[in-house]
């Protein structure tokens, strides 16, 4: 395409319109992109789409890599995208999957958002019983040792992994922590391939817990669903009773936020 062809498809995308896009595109791609790459969609002209990136960057809703050319979602986009998850009608509908799941269980379930260092508690329904574990909507947990951040880290691609691992200081919370690089290497390609993971009092003495993935449309991990509970009351492997149950949940919370309709009762 010569430069008169990009200014003519240009023209047929409306400048207010331009921002959007190019946010759309990042999001679209899940790993970090270029506005060479971005561009490849869009085709506006070269300082055009250079201008956009600088203008997301400078505002915080973009965040250059190390690389120092490619870029991902900065904190303002990844704030929009919890706020939007947070909408009261898209929130009601998705506490009652929750709240369903708390009652069958009979433990507290969790919804989880992976965030730049951690995973964030998004929506929680408590347990019933009187022995509980506390740990509020906003709480920021690791990623290496709750089964929500180990099944996030499961999803990112060889390259991501390999960054988190050479730079994460894996302290030893309890006794059963890993702490060791290549233990929890093994540990996340077994999540990986199990498509669920654990908790095994890693995080807290006296606490389990049992994560899976909320897929997007192109089935990329959205947030996680978990359940946690006190190892008085349940051990690991009556936790995986209730594998299929949170799948089942996992899948109504994914359309649910996908087509923003109520979700449909699974039948499982």
């Amino acid at each position: 395409m010569d430069g008169a062809d990009v200014e003519r498809a240009s023209e047929t995308i409306p400048p207010n319109l331009r921002l959007l896009l190019v946010l759309e595109a990042v999001a679209q791609a899940g790993s970090p992109v270029t506005p060479t790459d971005v561009n490849e969609q869009l085709k506006l002209p070269k300082p055009t789409i250079h201008r956009l990136f600088a203008t997301l960057e400078a505002e915080g809703f973009l965040q250059r890599e190390l690389d120092g050319r490619s870029y991902t979602a900065g904190r303002r986009l990844r704030l929009f995208s919890a706020n939007v998850l947070t909408s009261l009608r898209v929130r009601m509908a998705r506490v009652a999957v929750l709240s369903a799941l708390a009652e069958e269980i009979g433990e507290t379930c969790n919804i989880a958002l992976p965030d730049r260092e951690a995973m964030v508690y998004l929506d929680r329904v408590e347990t019933k019983w009187p022995l509980r574990i506390q740990l509020p909507i906003g709480t920021n947990v690791p990623f290496y040792c709750t089964a929500s951040g180990k099944m996030y880290l499961a999803s990112l691609n060889p390259s991501h992994l390999n960054r988190y691992l050479g730079a994460a200081k894996l302290e030893a919370r309890t006794s059963s922590t890993i702490t060791d690089r290549k233990a929890l290497r093994e540990e996340i390609a077994r999540t990986r391939d199990r498509g669920y993971a654990i908790d095994a009092e890693e995080f807290m003495d006296g606490m389990i817990a049992l994560a899976v993935p909320v897929l997007d449309d192109q089935g990329r991990l959205l947030v996680t669903l978990s359940f946690h509970a006190p190892t008085q009351r349940l051990r690991v492997a009556d936790a995986m009773a209730h594998l299929d149950r949170l799948r089942a949940a996992a899948r109504e919370l994914g359309h649910l936020v996908i087509y923003d309709e109520d979700p449909k009762p699974s039948s499982e």
